[in-house]
C-alpha cells in the first residue's frame, strides 16, 4: 500500500537525484483566472519531467539481483529518461521501448544515458506489450511507467514539496495519462490534508480515467487521438485505479487547441517551455469556476522536439489572429503591388510572404490573384487592414494560413 512511511521514504531517497523545482507565483494566470496561481515548475527538472523520481525510488527498491538482471520499461519517453538515468546512476543495463511517434529530442536524450533504445508501436500500449514479451524472453526487470505502487509513491513526492512550500494550498492540478503522478499526489495529499481538492486533468482525446471512473472499473479507450503524447494511453493502470478513485476529486479534460494557447501563453509570460502533456493543468486554470484560491497547477515535463515546437507556435499565432493570410484580385499592370503593399503598411500590417498567381483567371489584366500572409497585432487589428483595402477598392477574401515561415 501507499503509506505515509513509504512517502516520506520516497521523499528521502529522491533529493539524491532531482532538483529542487520551487513554486513560481504567476501574475498572468492569477489575473486571467482570479485566483492565486503558482506553477510548480516539473518541466526544469532533471530529464526534463518529474518520470525520475518514480523511477529512481522504485529502483532503489529492487534487490541487486533485480537490478542486475537489466531494466526494462516502456515509455513515450519522459518515464524512459527517468529509467535510464536511474540505471545509470546504478551502473545496470536498461532498454527502453518507445512508441514509433515518440519525438526525437525525447529518444536521444534517453539514448545519452546510455539506454538501448527499440521503438514499435503507435502508442504506448502497444510498446508497453511488446516490452513485458522481451522481460519475459530475456529475463529483464519491468519496471511499469504507472501502474507500480512504488514508482507512483515516487511521483507523490511532489505533493511532499508542495505542502511544505505552500501549506495553505487550496487547489492542486494534477495531468493523468495512465495514473502513476495522480495517484501518488492526490493520496499524499489526502494524507496529509483531506481539504486540499485534487483535480486531475486529461486530454479530451485520451481520456481513459474520466472513462473508468464513470464505469466504476478499468476500461480501454478504443483509440487515442491527442498531441499530448505523453498521456496518450488507452487503458489506465489497475493497481493505481482504487487511490485514484478514492482520492482524485474531479476530472477535467482538454482539447487539444486549448493547449496551443496554454504554450504561447507559458512562453511569453513566463519564459518556460512545456510540452503538450506539462500544459494540461495550465489549459484546465480556466475550467475552474472558483475565485481567490490557491491553486498548483504541475507542470509535468518540458521535453520537445523542434518541429513540434514551431508548429505549435505558428498555430497559436494563426489562432490568435497575430498571423492571417488574405487573398485579393487585382488587374496585372505596373505598382498594384505597390499600391496594396502601401495600404497594408498604412495600416501597420507586416508583410511575410506573397505568392502571385497570373492564371487564376483567362482575362490576366482583369484578375490576377495576390495572396498576402501578414503578421498583425491581433483580430482586430486584422479587421481594421482588412477593411482598409476594401476602402481602396480590393476585396480582400480570408483564408488559413499553411507554413508561415519556409
Amino acid at each position: 500500500m501507499m503509506t505515509l512511511e513509504k512517502f516520506e521514504e520516497a521523499y528521502e531517497v529522491v533529493q539524491k537525484v532531482i532538483l529542487q523545482t520551487k513554486l513560481v507565483y504567476s501574475d498572468f494566470y492569477s489575473d486571467l483566472t482570479g485566483n492565486k496561481v503558482y506553477i510548480k515548475p516539473e518541466n526544469m527538472q532533471k530529464t526534463g519531467a518529474y518520470k525520475i523520481r518514480g523511477a529512481y525510488y522504485k529502483i532503489s527498491t529492487l534487490t541487486d539481483e533485480e537490478r542486475n538482471k537489466g531494466l526494462i520499461t516502456a515509455s513515450a519517453g519522459n518515464h524512459a529518461q527517468g529509467v535510464a538515468y536511474a540505471a545509470k546512476s546504478y551502473g545496470v543495463k536498461a532498454v527502453i521501448v518507445m512508441p514509433t511517434t515518440t519525438p526525437l529530442v525525447k529518444v536521444n536524450r534517453t539514448k545519452a544515458y546510455g539506454a538501448e533504445v527499440i521503438l514499435y508501436g503507435d502508442v504506448y500500449d502497444e510498446a508497453c506489450s511488446y516490452a513485458l514479451r522481451l522481460a519475459e524472453e530475456n529475463g529483464y526487470t519491468f519496471i511499469h511507467p504507472f501502474d507500480d505502487l512504488d514508482v507512483a509513491t515516487g511521483q507523490g513526492s511532489i505533493a511532499m514539496e508542495i505542502i511544505k512550500e505552500l501549506p495553505t494550498v487550496d487547489i492542486i492540478l494534477v495531468p493523468i495519462g495512465g495514473g502513476g503522478l495522480a495517484s501518488g499526489v492526490s493520496t499524499l495529499v489526502k494524507l496529509l490534508n483531506p481539504n486540499i481538492k485534487v483535480i486531475g486533468v486529461e486530454p479530451a482525446g485520451a481520456n481513459c480515467m474520466e472513462v473508468s471512473l464513470k464505469e466504476g472499473h478499468v476500461v480501454t479507450l478504443p483509440k487515442v487521438e491527442t498531441i499530448a503524447d505523453g498521456t496518450a494511453v488507452k487503458t489506465p493502470g489497475s493497481k493505481i485505479f482504487p487511490y485514484i478513485k478514492e482520492n482524485i476529486d474531479e476530472i477535467i479534460t482538454i482539447d487539444d487547441n486549448e493547449l496551443i494557447g496554454a504554450f504561447l501563453d507559458m512562453l511569453e509570460n513566463h519564459k518556460m517551455l512545456a510540452e503538450n502533456s506539462g500544459l494540461l493543468t495550465v489549459a484546465a486554470l480556466k475550467h475552474l469556476k472558483c475565485k481567490g484560491k490557491k491553486v498548483v497547477p504541475i507542470i509535468s515535463g518540458g521535453n520537445m522536439d523542434v518541429i513540434t515546437f514551431s508548429s505549435l507556435v505558428q498555430h497559436g499565432l494563426i489562432e490568435r489572429g497575430r498571423i492571417c493570410t488574405v487573398s485579393v484580385l487585382l488587374p496585372d499592370k505596373p505598382g498594384e503591388l505597390t499600391n496594396v503593399s502601401k495600404v497594408i503598411a498604412d495600416a501597420q500590417g507586416n508583410i511575410v510572404k506573397l505568392e502571385h498567381n497570373q492564371f487564376v483567371s483567362i482575362n490576366r489584366s482583369s484578375a490576377v490573384e495576390l495572396i498576402i500572409t501578414m503578421e498583425t497585432f491581433g483580430h482586430e487589428h486584422k479587421e481594421k487592414i482588412i477593411k482598409a483595402l476594401k476602402d481602396n477598392g480590393y476585396n480582400p477574401k480570408s483564408i488559413k494560413p499553411t507554413m508561415i515561415y519556409e
